[in-house]
């Protein structure tokens, strides 16, 4: 695979107010990500996640280090727009980020601002509506929709854009179990079928096991990396820094504890399931 990302020995501090003293953020952080890929990025809170995806987008520069997207220096101004046609970003709040009364207005607003033409436009909102089970809706107010269509809305506007990536932060924070699952379905089916490049950054281990790599990070720094059952597999490295796997490995590791000698890699229910059976 080809890179999409590159960061470089990044750091980043946020500056203080009046006479109080910045906050560093980041002080030498190194990480690549793989066009096509899905990454997870996990961590308590303070430890980077949003400011390292805001990074991404030019949103935030480095203090010092490089951060490369698609090749393009991230500070350059002169291709600001080329990197903001590449990466698109989604927020944790649908509401944040919907500005229109129509949803297929307010999906044709980005393209809009990139100056495409009309006819392009149409295409563009009928064809990314359509990506996320939402073209039945377009002539609907956004305010009427529930909170997973509304994300989805959000995730729309952002692929009429056609970006190479797209970044999501937090995306279902805010959302119930089945508007969770709605957008879980969005982000694997344009990843494994249109081949964008996707970030997720999420307290939740569930969504974070369906990615290809898992990214930790722990003040500032990549405290664990690898796939989900590399990563998830360390719950002791995990709970050592605030976090938990997800249920099925926490399960596993308790019966452990109990006198069984479980793996701690079964990150669905029927594997784990089975490998409980397997052992009685």
């Amino acid at each position: 695979m080809s890179e999409a990302i590159r960061v470089e020995h990044l750091a980043y501090e946020y500056p203080g107010v009046e006479d109080t003293p910045g906050v560093a953020v980041f002080k030498d952080l190194s990480l690549s990500l793989e066009q096509g890929s899905f990454v997870a990025v996990l961590g308590g809170n303070g430890c980077g996640k949003s400011t390292l995806a805001k990074h991404f987008n030019s949103i935030l520069l480095p203090c010092g280090g490089k951060v490369y997207v698609y090749g393009i220096d991230s500070a350059n101004e002169d291709r600001l727009i080329q990197i903001r046609r590449s990466v698109g970003m989604v927020f944790q709040n649908p509401d944040n980020q919907i500005v229109a009364n129509v949803v297929e207005e307010d999906v044709a607003f980005g393209p809009e601002n990139l100056g495409i033409a009309a006819p392009e436009i149409r295409n563009r909102v009928d064809k990314a509506l359509r990506q996320v089970d939402m073209y039945d809706y377009r002539e609907h107010a956004p305010h009427l929709l529930s909170g997973g269509q509304k994300q989805r809305i959000a995730i729309a506007g952002v692929i009429a854009m056609e970006p190479k990536c797209i970044v999501l932060d937090e995306p279902t924070a805010m959302l119930d179990p089945k508007g969770r699952r709605e957008v879980m379905d969005t982000i694997l089916r344009l990843n494994r079928e249109k081949g964008i490049t996707v970030v997720l950054i999420t307290h939740h281990m569930e969504e974070a096991a369906q990615a290809q790599r898992v990214i930790v990070l722990h003040k500032g720094e990549v405290a664990l990396d690898g796939c989900p059952e590399q990563v998830f597999s360390q719950i002791e490295k995990l709970h050592a820094i605030g976090l938990a796997a997800p249920e099925t490995a926490e399960l596993c590791y308790a019966l452990n504890k109990e006198g069984f000698s479980l793996p701690l890699d079964k990150l669905d229910i029927d594997s784990c399931a089975d490998a409980i059976l397997k052992s009685i």
